[in-house]
């Protein structure tokens, strides 16, 4: 994307017989790929069309360029916040979030350059991510005198509290080897085998029960808020529903038969 390019949200579909992969690219490559108003409400319209699409099998996000994964969220806009429109400013970056986390199919997050603010946010709001050796990760708020909030909320528990403590009260970035020693994301690989790498891994979702990977995310919605007993207890009734289709059935007959 040349600059002066109008920012927008690209989808690719890839279509087969087993589903459809969604490819979804925030292109505001000369500003970071950071978030304006308009690219937040832009990407929460694409994710939500998406889910109309039966065939759905996971979805791929990344920021446009090798620059930026999303460097965080439009910092002119930041600025001219007040009281009065701080609320709706950042209760849109957390429908942005929340549509990510609330889609019904893995959301790999694909990550080359800087994922800071806003844009860590987003990532961690999606299911699986895969980094380059690159990319650099960061909650600079405090920096510029806001603390961070919404789905920051997420970080303690992929990381724990006394590194969530580090990355938000002192503002600093962090590499891709000590977010993946720090549990921030899944895989680093380089910037050369990123897409190969983010290949395997769709490749792994789509050879699961499509069912089946749906009602595995639903499910582990619901553990994040349900004490353990509560949680097991949730996991008995998913398992029955599996039974009310012929996913389990037809797979395990499979199964055996290549066993045998």
């Amino acid at each position: 994307m040349t600059a002066g390019a109008p920012s927008r949200i690209e989808v690719r579909l890839r279509s087969e017989a087993r589903g459809t992969v969604a490819h979804v690219t925030i292109h505001n490559e000369a500003r970071l790929n950071t978030l304006s108003r308009k690219l937040m409400r832009d990407l929460i319209a694409e994710i939500e069309e998406l889910e109309w699409s039966p065939d759905l099998r996971a979805i791929v996000l990344t920021g446009a360029g090798e620059r930026a994964f999303v460097g965080g969220a439009d910092i002119a806009e930041l600025a001219a916040l007040e009281a009065a429109s701080a609320e709706d400013y950042i209760t849109l970056v957390h429908r942005t979030c929340r549509c990510l986390r609330r889609s019904s199919v893995p959301v790999i997050a694909r990550i080359d350059g800087y994922a800071l603010g806003a844009g860590l946010e987003v990532a961690v709001s999606c299911d699986l991510r895969v980094a380059t050796s690159r990319a650099k990760f960061g909650m600079p708020e405090v920096k510029v005198g806001i603390p961070s909030v919404v789905e920051a909320a997420l970080i303690p528990r992929l990381i724990g509290w006394g590194r969530a403590r580090e990355l938000l009260l002192l503002g600093e970035t962090v590499d891709a080897a000590t977010a993946l020693s720090w549990g921030l994301v899944e895989r680093v690989v380089e910037s050369s085998t990123i897409d190969a790498e983010v290949g395997r891994i769709v490749e792994a979702l789509m050879n699961a029960g499509p069912q089946a990977v749906r009602r595995q995310k639903e499910l582990m919605r619901e553990w994040e808020n349900l004490p353990t007993d509560r949680a097991i207890a949730a996991g008995i009734g998913a398992f029955v529903k599996a039974f009310e289709t012929d996913e389990p059935k037809r797979m395990l007959s499979a199964f055996l038969a290549r066993k045998r």
